[in-house]
């Protein structure tokens, strides 16, 4: 029985997606495949990768929805429909979401269901490298493309993979635009197919594609035309050169830059043992930077220093929470237990800190530094509440709140701080000792 409905999205959804990033055309094309399909969201199941496209599972209301682990998201729907179609009626509708690069390390996943022909369907978001991750190469990006492992321009073919569902047998294959106004016929045709299905669409990555390469909509279409969907002879096939010969000729003999980042102990630090801090706040409102300038201060010290940001969802947003551990001693375990100091910034980062238990594990040797905004907070910890925000700005309140702590322990000079600050800012630097300066006198108070 089918269903209709106007969208199968959550009500008000926000997309965690960065601006302009193909993923919202994504989105919007298989909503609107699945409301054109009329299907009962009983028999639809969205199988989801890790990556940024596989976040889009928590949009959706009506469908069922699996999220997997990186690659092996076609591995799992094959089971499901093998289930339902073997054990059950052979009714629902299985969609796996995935991006080019859990596609290049699953696509052996791939290939063995296109093989056996079940009922899926796989739509892979390809924006030509790893989005969440930091950029990073994949095997779909193109010729000369420049990622984050590839400064130089990639020198390996990228993956067709539309040819090589063809060779498979595949009985529907497509290579199409993010942005193309048929993208939501072209995935309701894949869907409503009866076999494998497979839809190549091709995006942009704002945060990582866009800066580094020479891309835009026309691009786009011409990386959509620019692959073969036959399969070539052995007897036409050019002649490669090796990788590492290649390597060799387009990378290693190319003059390289050197890049002046030693960072020489200067200051002398008190600190006997181990210091942990955790850093929570807004996304973009420079938490990770925060954290770096602590660590790189206490570099400047001598001392051993790590840091460790979570993971968000999406690259654009920025990091909301840091972790720096600071020590005398060298450290073999970047993990934090029991926190020595927690800065708190934002209404963001309270909620953050509670959720994944920092709070709690606080005890009354733990230095909190909150925003005096915020709500109390219920703990044995020693608890400042400081204006941050609105005396040093949401861009300064991260470092700044952790340069008054600096301040009141003495266990770094504060001098290494601002150091590391300048190093970054330059001569902005007089900011950041304007709101130590007031922010002490709070605590003075």
């Amino acid at each position: 029985m089918s269903i209709s409905q106007t969208t199968y999205l959550k009500e008000n959804a926000t997309f965690p997606f960065c601006k302009g990033c193909g993923h919202h055309h994504y989105v919007r094309h298989l909503d609107e495949a699945l409301t054109a399909l009329t299907l009962d969201p009983a028999h639809v199941c969205i199988v989801s990768d890790i990556g940024c496209i596989g976040i889009l599972d928590s949009l959706f209301q009506s469908p069922h929805t699996f999220h997997t682990t990186h690659g092996r998201s076609t591995a799992f729907a094959t089971g499901i429909e093998l289930a339902d179609g073997i054990l059950h009626d052979s009714k629902l509708k299985t969609i796996v979401v995935i991006g080019d690069g859990g596609a290049t390390i699953g696509l052996l996943h791939i290939v063995s269901a296109a093989l056996m022909n079940v009922d899926v369907t796989v739509l892979v978001a390809n924006n030509m490298l790893y989005g969440m991750t930091g950029g990073q190469n994949s095997g779909f990006s193109p010729l000369q493309f420049i990622t984050a492992t590839t400064p130089e321009g990639n020198i390996v073919p990228p993956i067709d993979i539309c040819a090589m569902m063809k060779s498979c047998g595949v009985g529907y294959v497509a290579r199409v635009a993010a942005t193309d106004k048929n993208l939501t016929n072209v995935i309701a045709e894949a869907i409503k197919y009866p076999g494998f299905a497979l839809v190549e669409i091709i995006e942009l990555c704002t945060e990582y594609g866009v800066g580094k390469n020479a891309i835009d909509g026309k691009t786009i279409q011409h990386y959509v035309g620019s692959f073969s969907n036959t399969t070539d002879d052995h007897s036409t096939r050019p002649t490669r050169i090796e990788f590492c010969e290649e390597y060799k000729t387009k990378i290693l003999s190319r003059p390289r830059q050197q890049k002046d980042d030693i960072v020489i102990p200067r200051y002398h630090s008190s600190l006997k043992g181990a210091q942990r801090w955790v850093i929570a706040g807004t996304a973009g409102e420079k938490v990770q930077l925060a954290s770096f300038l602590l660590m790189r201060a206490g570099i400047l010290c001598g001392l051993h220093a790590t840091q460790k940001n979570d993971n968000p969802v999406t690259q654009g947003s920025g990091f909301s929470l840091s972790e720096v551990v600071l020590s005398s001693e060298e450290i073999f375990y970047t993990g934090i237990e029991m926190p020595d100091v927690v800065v708190i910034s934002s209404a963001d980062g309270l909620k953050e800190v509670v959720a994944n238990g920092t709070l709690a594990r606080c005890t009354e040797q733990t230095v909190i530094v909150i925003d005096e905004s915020l709500p109390s907070i219920h703990t044995s910890a020693n608890t400042i509440r400081l204006p941050i925000r609105s005396r040093c700005t949401p861009q300064r309140a991260s470092t700044s709140a952790v340069a008054v702590v600096v301040a009141m322990q003495r266990l770094l000079p504060i001098e290494a701080l601002f150091e590391s600050i300048q190093m970054h800012v330059g001569g902005k630097v007089s900011l950041y000792k304007n709101d130590v300066e007031l922010l002490t006198s709070y605590c003075s108070s």
